[in-house]
């Protein structure tokens, strides 16, 4: 059996902003940087549907990303490029073109689940994520890209955010972990101190301790909010 290349995750970003937009939810550009970092350093992850201003935020930020990654860890950040076109036109305008098949839409409506044999070779060369897979309650996004006729795969029941999602199938194809031997963490209530907590609504991938796995700053992240929930 031939080895498999490297794949390319696909983040076809389906936020509502446009132009005008100036910066994005700092939560997306957290769980965005995160995806360099679970994925494979040989692969790539890629962001389509940009608009312009979202284009540069997430250029600037991913770069500031691999930057920080290169010089602190010893596990290099996975690539990325960040478009305006879409996913159909950037497939149809590669060299050569690459047809709908070699795409693997990551889907929850999908009938089949997510395998190690879609990630060998001859198989998918892409795994695709619609939207935002976090969003609760869900609001299938997706289902705007089911409708181009990509072939999809689940990964089970229980809703994650999109890089948890992209960690799940990098572990699947790449790693060759079933979807079934995966520790995961379902709904975690993150504690920062004796009286604020808050419970997660999604599912994630859990560490060596048996800790959710968080983009780095999350945490942060939600205690920040949570004590401006309670400004009065």
């Amino acid at each position: 059996m031939s080895a498999s290349p490297a794949p390319k995750y696909i983040i076809e970003h389906m936020e509502e902003d446009d132009d005008q937009t100036r910066t994005l939810p700092p939560w997306v550009l957290l769980e965005y940087g995160q995806m360099l970092k679970v994925a494979s350093p040989s692969s790539t992850v890629g962001f389509t549907s940009l608009s312009a201003s979202t284009h540069a935020s997430i250029s600037t930020q991913l770069d500031t990303v691999v930057s920080q990654t290169s010089s602190s860890s010893s596990k290099p950040p996975a690539k990325f490029f960040a478009s305006k076109e879409s996913i159909l036109t950037y497939l149809a305008s590669a060299s050569p073109p690459i047809p709908i098949s070699k795409v693997c839409l990551l889907d929850p409506k999908a009938p089949k689940a997510l395998c190690p044999e879609d990630g060998q070779a001859g198989k998918f060369e892409f795994f695709l994520f619609g939207g935002i897979l976090g969003d609760d309650p869900p609001r299938d996004r997706t289902g705007e890209l089911r409708k181009l006729g990509f072939e999809g795969r689940h990964l089970r029941d229980v809703q994650m955010t999109t890089d948890t999602a992209l960690h799940v199938t990098k572990l699947v194809v790449e790693d060759q972990i079933p979807l079934e031997d995966i520790k995961y963490v379902d709904y975690p209530t993150i504690t920062f101190n004796p009286r604020e907590s808050v419970e997660m609504p999604f599912r994630y991938v859990a560490d060596e301790k048996g800790e959710p796995i968080l983009p780095e700053g999350m945490r942060k992240l939600l205690e920040s909010d949570l004590n401006r929930t309670f400004e009065f």
